[in-house]
């Protein structure tokens, strides 16, 4: 009898720490667990996906997709994704095309493993921001006129938020990431974060790192570089790309949309472009490029769409856009609860963000988040021409130099399964640049081993290996 009653006090808490932990088990929201996705291979870590309301009065609400590390998650940090656009998805970006645990099938209709997903290192969450982005919305049509302040706002609120739904990463090591347009998003966001600690007593949050891939710092240097790529890689004429280098000062522009510039300057850009083409992938100049009317069509037929370049899937942004707006993974994900009245993709068509924010300069905002002794990656897929490296690895030298860094790791090779993995160099033990030998705009999406590796090195606090550890020729 003595056991029994035992039993039943035991039974009775652990009921209670249930219920009255708001529906919770082991700290972690039981009404936003993913069971399983259609077509899901069997894996061993949790999904978790949902809402998190970020302004009640208006109904302004932000979707989730947080996924466990794979191994001892209790051990590892969190790590934050966000892609760019301005307003385009970290579900159809990060999570489903490059770092996250699974890619789209070629029939757009189940999953794959991605055995390089970055949660073999850390725990990952995505987010689609800002409102109106994939499945996050708005009940007051005004909120779809964003910008980047508004957008830092809204993630801040966001991520205070997520924490009380997932109290275990309260002070759990933070980093946060993203590529492209997130060179706006991060930055601003660290910073209103370390405003928010430097408020707060009680929710603190353990900022740990900045790393953004490919990313929009600086409109009058990134705009150039895509020029000079061009140029550099025979893409355009020598009389064209000289006439761009000398004529145009790219000093007034709103989202790389030339004005007051002289007509030379508009001639040579416009026929740059026009010699480049459409039949050239300018995220990843060597991938070859998908038809989408044949990969739309094959995907209606339930036939397997993928393309493949180089060993990369070309086609997986339509594979992808098929799969999420199947109703059965929205049911899933517990995504589209308010029934939105257009599909989901990838770059929102109802966002309405500013065209100005683009101009800002960043460098004062990661000057700011290194004055706080917080490590900053700007990483580069040396195959991409829409924010090349050559613009971000001289902004992140003429950072250095403002902020009187040293070189600590001279630029030189980094090497991965005893190749080069690209080339990096350090100032300060805290300022990395490094590239991604034959990398995109989207580093994890073609160099996913690389990639995975340069991130492990990132949160782990160690510089990238300046030797293959084998001698050549073995």
């Amino acid at each position: 009898m003595g056991n029994m009653w035992w039993l039943l006090v035991v039974y009775l808490v652990v009921v209670l720490a249930v219920v009255g932990g708001g529906n919770t088990v082991n700290g972690y929201p039981v009404e936003d667990l993913v069971v399983n996705l259609p077509g899901q291979p069997k894996v061993g870590f949790k999904q978790y996906a949902g809402y998190i309301d970020v302004d009640v009065k208006a109904g302004r609400s932000l979707f989730y997709y947080f996924v466990e590390a794979d191994n001892n998650p209790d051990h590892k940090p969190l790590t934050l994704w966000l892609n760019g656009g301005p307003g385009c998805s970290s579900m159809g970006g990060g999570a489903f095309t490059e770092l996250g645990p699974f890619f789209p099938t070629g029939d757009g209709r189940g999953l794959r493993r991605n055995s390089m997903s970055w949660n073999k290192a850390s725990n990952l969450l995505f987010v689609e921001s800002p409102a109106g982005v994939g499945w996050s919305y708005s009940n007051t049509t005004s909120d779809y006129n964003a910008g980047d302040a508004s957008s830092a706002s809204d993630m801040l609120t966001f991520l205070l938020n997520w924490i009380k739904k997932f109290p275990e990463f309260k002070s759990r090591d933070l980093f946060l990431t993203g590529e492209s347009y997130a060179g706006h998003y991060i930055p601003q966001l660290a910073v209103a974060v370390l405003d928010h600690n430097a408020r707060s007593r009680a929710s603190k949050l353990n900022l740990k790192g900045v790393a953004i891939g490919n990313p929009l710092l600086r409109l009058d240097r990134d705009v150039p570089a895509t020029y000079e790529y061009f140029w550099s890689h025979g893409m355009i004429s020598d009389e064209v790309g000289l006439t761009i280098m000398n004529d145009c000062n790219f000093q007034d522009y709103i989202f790389a949309s030339p004005h007051n510039e002289t007509d030379a300057c508009n001639n040579a850009i416009s026929q740059a472009n026009t010699i480049v083409g459409e039949y050239i992938n300018n995220y990843d100049v060597i991938l070859d490029v998908c038809y989408p009317s044949i990969v739309e069509q094959e995907l209606r037929l339930k036939k397997m769409a993928t393309k493949m370049s180089l060993g990369v899937d070309v086609c997986m942004t339509y594979e992808r856009r098929f799969y999420f707006n199947l109703p059965e993974v929205q049911k899933a994900l517990h995504a589209n609860r308010t029934n939105l009245p257009y599909e989901w993709s990838m770059c929102s068509g109802v966002l309405n963000y500013s065209d100005t924010d683009g101009n800002l300069d960043m460098l004062p905002l990661l000057t700011r988040i290194l004055n706080n002794h917080i490590p900053v990656w700007i990483f580069s897929g040396d195959q991409d021409s829409v924010v090349p490296l050559l613009g971000s690895r001289t902004l992140v030298r003429e950072l250095a130099h403002s902020m009187k860094y040293k070189t600590t790791v001279p630029y030189g090779a980094w090497f991965h399964k005893k190749q080069v993995g690209g080339w990096a160099t350090e100032y300060g033990n805290l300022l990395t640049f490094a590239t991604v030998r034959g990398a995109a705009h989207m580093v994890p999406y073609t160099q996913p081993s690389r990639a995975l590796h340069l991130f492990s090195s990132f949160i782990r606090g160690r510089a990238l290996p300046s030797t293959s550890g084998s001698p050549i020729g073995d």
